[in-house]
């Protein structure tokens, strides 16, 4: 029976890195770190709740967002 399309891809991606010299792996690390980070302080400092500070129950935020929606 043939494996499923997740299996493989899983093994692919394995397989390639388990081959993959030492310096890619710093480089590729380095990457991922940074990715996480940027997204950190953009969650952190530039999204603020906006919603949740400006209106008190599920309906007004609602209506706002229709508004903002549809304008």
């Amino acid at each position: 029976m043939k494996d499923s399309f997740l299996k493989r891809a899983a093994g692919l991606y394995r397989d390639g890195f388990r081959d993959m010299p030492a310096y890619a792996r710093k480089l590729w690390m380095i990457i991922i770190i940074k990715l996480v980070l940027l997204l950190l302080v953009f969650r952190l400092f530039l999204m603020d709740d906006f919603l949740g500070k400006n209106f008190d129950n599920d309906s007004d935020r609602a209506k706002h967002v229709i508004e903002e929606l549809t304008r």
